[in-house]
């Protein structure tokens, strides 16, 4: 006996979710009724869920889960009969508040044994409590995703060249997990140092699958594609050997640009056009903080590795900490005008205050916890407050310029120019005037990338 399963994407940066297909196909190959549903781009309404068996809500990151939680009470009333399930990442640290709100499965890691148990205990009516961990880090087996049902690409995120020219963004992932324990990093919870590969036939097949549908670039979800730098070129050769007009994008930590540089005229050569590399921090008491495994000299050398390369670095930042100063985030801003960088990074990335979800690896620091308050359920981690009131008013005020340059579509440049302004003036100084060479424009989602932040108002949609 099959059942009907309604598989809910939350959101996902915009792309097309890699996810909630492989799960789609696992359910599919299983024999059962699968009906995808992204709520990034649709409306849930009754009929979609009314007949529903099972309702899976996919939460690969904060913004989803926020986005889950605003949506499970009205799922549970318009299904009222229907298994509820939460998936992802972000599921196994948030399992209490989604278990209150009516999952009765949560499922974390490799996800997808779990899912199909639980649609074969529904099809017996076997309604005991979750017989799966909730945070399954075994091999499986993975498949092609199936995306059939989806939103299709033209309607998800594009990629923007510095011409103003967009090509269709495609999404996959060549690995899961991270072999790194950064200690802000939502990965490290839920996998502590395992990643897990997918087979290079299913990242092509699931390539050729996208381009037959438009895809013109292909965007690597990978925490970090150089955890395992062999199979990672694998994935290139085989992608430019049958696509060699297609141009794709990746995700590799700062420590692993420098000490791979000897393969970046590969990615290179293969059209890799940026890499987005998480920063955090120019500050290096931070960096240790975050145990980030590279220093702010390692971050220069970075930059002109890449630069040398020919790939544009897409460096991400969480600027504001518990150990922030303003005289720091004035040195951040300087450090992008002599690196020439302001065009690499979107003004969001100058405005985040960093997160603190359940299980998170910070508190493994001394003393961490006199930092932060209790868990705020609404906001799905533990509120700080800076010990210096003027971090957090300048916090605050970047953040509502930002948004608003957000709607408005403010060139990256002048919200620069303001952010810099407006931080020499916490300082009680004039900012010096701005170079002309601020650097170029790179190829960029049109949905920027973050992690480890709080999401803008215009992300929270309602239903």
């Amino acid at each position: 006996m099959s059942v009907r399963a309604v598989l809910i994407n939350t959101y996902e940066l915009g792309r097309q979710p890699f996810g909630l297909a492989e799960a789609a196909a696992w359910l599919r190959n299983a024999g059962h009724d699968v009906v995808c549903l992204d709520l990034a781009l649709e409306s849930l309404e009754p009929k979609s869920l009314s007949d529903a068996d099972l309702i899976a809500l996919h939460v690969p990151m904060h913004t989803a889960t926020r986005i889950a939680v605003e949506a499970l009470p009205r799922i549970r009333a318009l299904a009222p009969g229907a298994r509820l399930c939460a998936f992802g990442l972000y599921a196994p640290v948030n399992e209490t508040l989604l278990r209150e709100l009516g999952a009765d499965t949560v499922l974390g890691g490799e996800f997808e044994p779990g899912l199909v148990s639980l649609a074969q205990r529904i099809a017996d009516g076997d309604g005991s409590p979750q017989p799966d961990p909730v945070i399954n880090l075994e091999k499986i087996p993975f498949v092609v995703p199936d995306r059939s049902g989806l939103p299709p690409l033209s309607r998800y995120a594009s990629l923007i060249l510095p011409d103003g020219s967009q090509r269709t963004l495609g999404f996959t992932e060549a690995s899961r997990g991270c072999k790194h324990l950064c200690r802000h990093c939502p990965v490290v919870p839920v996998y502590q140092g395992r990643f897990r590969i997918v087979p290079v036939d299913v990242v092509m097949e699931d390539i050729r699958a996208q381009v037959d549908a438009g895809a013109q670039h292909i965007s690597f979800g990978d925490p970090d594609f150089f955890n395992g730098p062999t199979h990672a070129l694998k994935v290139v050769r085989a992608l430019h050997r049958e696509f060699p007009q297609l141009s794709y994008d990746v995700i590799i930590k700062v420590e692993h640009i420098v000490n791979s540089s000897a393969l970046l005229s590969e990615l290179s050569q293969s059209k890799c056009l940026f890499i987005t590399t998480a920063v955090e921090s120019v500050d290096d008491q931070i960096l240790g903080r975050l145990d980030k495994g590279h220093t702010r000299a390692d971050f220069e050398k970075a930059t002109a590795l890449l630069r040398d390369a020919g790939i544009a670095m897409a460096p991400t930042f969480v600027p504001f900490t518990p150990w922030t100063t303003v005289d720091g985030y004035v040195e951040l801003l300087n450090t992008l005008v002599r690196l020439r960088l302001v065009e690499n990074v979107p003004p969001v990335q100058l405005a985040i205050r960093l997160l603190i979800p359940q299980g998170s690896y910070l508190f493994r620091l001394p003393e961490f916890d006199s930092l932060v308050q209790d868990f705020d359920p609404a906001t799905l981690g533990y509120p700080w407050s800076h010990r210096d009131p003027q971090v957090d008013a300048l916090q605050a005020e970047i953040y509502a310029l930002v948004e608003r340059a957000e709607s408005e579509s403010t060139p990256r440049r002048r919200v620069f120019e303001e952010i810099y302004r407006r931080a020499y003036a916490r300082l009680g100084k004039i900012a010096p005037a701005l170079p002309q060479d601020l650097g170029s424009p790179i190829p960029r989602h049109s949905e920027p990338w973050y992690c480890c932040a709080e999401p803008t108002s215009q992300q929270l949609v309602g239903f």
